[in-house]
């Protein structure tokens, strides 16, 4: 197993038993909940927003490890920062899993994020690394509920949530 190989699987399997920011926010001023039907995974995210600025960020729910790692990771990544780089990170991360975005020959703000660089290998993880990010978006601009059910090819995988 490469080091690179290894070192992601112990960043999800840590993220994934110890979530970082994983409850509810009882600050909130914006939520969303988010599904991925393809795997079962669902989860809410909730946000502290003030003058443009996540304040707090936190999240509940289950799914892969993929999914929970994911979303840990994320909130640890845009707490207090403005509306606006939130936005950009959440199209970088995107790029990259889908595979637009060369996270090692492109400049980018994403940086222990790149550990996900490696799901767009694996099609049908895409949407399981993607959630989070999606449901923060869809938090940001006033959705309740948000899928990614319309966001690619839809693949039949047997998938065993964590």
């Amino acid at each position: 197993m490469s080091e690179l190989s290894e070192l992601y699987q112990q960043v999800i399997l840590d993220h994934n038993k110890k979530p970082r920011n994983f409850r509810q926010l009882e600050t909130a001023n914006r939520k969303s909940e988010g599904y991925n039907p393809l795997c079962g995974d669902q989860l809410t995210v909730y946000l502290q927003l003030e003058d443009d600025v996540i304040q707090e960020v936190s999240f509940e729910g289950s799914g892969c490890a993929i999914s929970k790692a994911a979303a840990s990771m994320m909130t640890q990544s845009v707490k207090g920062k403005t509306r606006a780089e939130v936005e950009s990170l959440f199209t970088e991360f995107h790029r990259m899993v889908t595979g637009e975005l060369d996270e090692e020959g492109t400049p980018n703000n994403l940086g222990r994020l790149t550990i996900f660089a490696g799901v767009r290998e694996f099609p049908a993880r895409v949407k399981c690394a993607s959630l989070s990010w999606h449901t923060l978006h869809a938090a940001l601009t006033g959705e309740a509920i948000t899928t990614t059910e319309n966001l690619g090819p839809d693949i039949n995988v047997d998938h065993i949530s964590a």
